[in-house]
């Protein structure tokens, strides 16, 4: 799918939501006024210990896609079976570009985050759509694996190919979990380098993307001294 260069990526969120990877057994659609459906969604189903090996015994003659498959549902032994294995695979990807990292981090799986990146992943790989696991982390507000990234060398003010940085993503975004979305602003509001001002292809700071979509623009509040916008270039 193919898109000219000043298409509004938030609002693709809103409609291609659920092409959007997001975690095992995802149902999310994309509507910000569902809240009691989007919990729901996130109650995953809890599958027993057979059920996963089941699982990964279907996959066993498929290496790279049994690991993106153990890192989105948390198999941090079997990663470490497959990396002995095959050092290698801590780089594949999927058709979208989204490695095990990737995954691990918009599955929230900080264990599984911390393994990789000790097995040689790149902490800043991008997918198709310019996403970095940092990016990743931020959407779904994993406040927690978002701050081991940054400590590792994440790229804070990474611009997706719509221009949006994690920060856009964090703003835009109110998960079920409402704590875990203030932490996850909080946190990025927070780091020295941050560079509030930036602008997505649309002309939109993350600010203004907090505005409209939720209720913790109060927290732009910590940067507002520091905010000049960058023009796009």
């Amino acid at each position: 799918m193919e898109f000219p260069d000043d298409f509004n990526q938030l609002e693709l969120l809103n409609t291609h939501g659920h092409l959007i990877p997001r975690g095992a057994s995802s149902l999310w659609t994309g509507s910000k006024d569902d809240d009691d459906e989007d919990e729901e969604a996130e109650e995953e189903v809890e599958h027993s210990e057979e059920w996963y090996q089941e699982k990964e015994e279907t996959l066993r003659d498929k290496p790279k896609e049994l690991i993106l498959w153990a890192a989105e549902n948390n198999r941090l032994s079997t990663i470490r079976t497959l990396l002995t294995a095959d050092p290698l695979l801590v780089h594949c990807c999927d058709e979208d570009g989204y490695t095990p990292l990737h995954r691990a981090s918009y599955s929230g799986h900080v264990d599984v985050v911390s393994a990789l990146i000790a097995a040689g992943s790149k902490v800043n790989p991008r997918t198709v759509d310019g996403w970095t696991p940092l990016h990743s982390a931020c959407r779904w507000s994993h406040a927690a694996v978002a701050s081991f990234l940054l400590q590792h060398g994440a790229e804070l003010n990474a611009q997706t190919n719509g221009g949006l940085t994690p920060l856009h993503l964090a703003a835009s975004h109110t998960s079920t979990s409402k704590s875990e979305s203030a932490r996850t602003l909080e946190l990025l509001l927070s780091q020295r380098h941050l560079k509030p001002g930036l602008r997505s292809n649309t002309g939109e700071t993350a600010s203004v993307v907090a505005q409209r979509s939720g209720p913790f623009h109060f927290l732009f509040e910590m940067v507002e001294d520091h905010i000049h916008v960058v023009p796009r270039s």
